[in-house]
């Protein structure tokens, strides 16, 4: 198993990616190639005691793509930006899978370009996981693509639920398509055109509509929307989880001495419920419907997140997801035809 690893992008970029390889060389079986600026990454590579003795290694590449460049265009100007060659990599065959920080949409446009799509799949989706009452959620599409058919829906839904079941060990998923109510004659057009294509597909076990708050309330395991949707529940959720700690915080903390007592009976507790709400213990979300492993990462990922998306890179891999999609697409009979 070898993971590249784009080192140069996201906010704390190389320090936290090379930290965060170096702690997932040291815990999981695989090879972790970081690419990028070779003396950058030395740099930051030497900061950590017996690296030298992991299995890791240097794939240079000169340029960058910053959260400023037009995605489409950089990826294809940059041809040795470093989300570009770590993709090239698994096109080559020389490494698995991709993780990348930084511009989501570079990372969805390398790869695009580079790996290509998944027969039958006509738009990438991004799969996230939110963390519910009972478990996790998975939420596609959360960014990758803003307006969205109810074809695209339709194939979002058989990669997520393949993914809910090989990567988040959920037997026979629930699959939901968002929306404003549970009936079937609510909704947009694009639901309503939605809803009667997930009830015919033989491969997902569809629930029917589900509502925003059936995501924590984990009545449901992969919900369905388009990007836009998507990513502003998805970013609601953290902003929701971050202000919740906050207000815990200061009830304890400005209650006096008895809110304190509280508060050193309770911490074990609370940590337990900020790690279940916090991003970097899910790592990454991987991007459904492209010719190999995808994993992108939040922008501002530290070492955590990063060491989590590996394991989630090497598990992608290892239960052939791509593999999977694949033959669950054309069992549907399912044809790519993107205008």
């Amino acid at each position: 198993m070898r993971v590249a690893v784009d080192a140069m992008g996201g906010d704390f970029a190389p320090d936290e990616i090379v930290a965060g390889a170096v702690e997932a060389a040291r815990e999981y079986d695989c090879d972790i190639v970081l690419v990028g600026d070779e003396p950058a990454i030395r740099e930051a590579l030497n900061r950590h005691s017996r690296w030298s003795e992991l299995r890791i290694e240097i794939h240079h590449a000169s340029q960058v793509i910053d959260m400023h460049d037009q995605p489409g265009a950089a990826v294809r100007k940059k041809k040795n930006a470093s989300v570009v060659v770590a993709t090239r990599l698994v096109k080559e065959g020389k490494c698995d899978v991709v993780i990348a920080a930084g511009s989501t949409g570079a990372a969805a446009a390398a790869a695009l370009l580079g790996l290509g799509r998944i027969e039958g799949i006509e738009r990438p989706t991004i799969a996230t996981p939110l963390p519910n009452l009972g478990g996790t959620t998975i939420l596609l599409d959360s960014g990758a693509n803003v307006d969205s058919k109810p074809k695209h829906l339709l194939q979002s839904a058989i990669m997520g639920s393949i993914y809910a079941e090989y990567i988040m060990h959920i037997k026979n998923p629930r699959v939901g398509l968002l929306n404003i109510g549970e009936e079937d004659s609510k909704g947009n057009e694009q639901a309503l055109a939605t809803y009667p294509l997930l009830k015919q597909l033989k491969t997902i076990r569809f629930i029917g509509n589900v509502e925003g708050r059936d995501i924590p309330k984990g009545t449901v395991d992969v919900v369905v929307c388009d990007g836009f949707v998507g990513n502003v529940v998805l970013k609601f959720g953290e902003g929701l989880a971050g202000a919740i700690m906050t207000l815990i915080k200061d009830a304890f903390t400005g209650g006096g001495w008895l809110a304190r007592i509280g508060a050193a009976l309770a911490l074990p507790a609370l940590k337990g419920l900020k790690r279940k709400l916090d991003y970097a213990e899910y790592g990454g979300a991987p991007l459904l419907g492209v010719n190999g492993g995808f994993i992108i990462c939040h922008g501002s990922s530290k070492a955590k997140a990063i060491k989590n998306a590996i394991r989630v890179g090497r598990e992608f891999s290892e239960k052939k997801v791509v593999d999977h999609i694949r033959e669950n697409i054309a069992r549907e009979g399912i044809i790519g035809n993107d205008e």
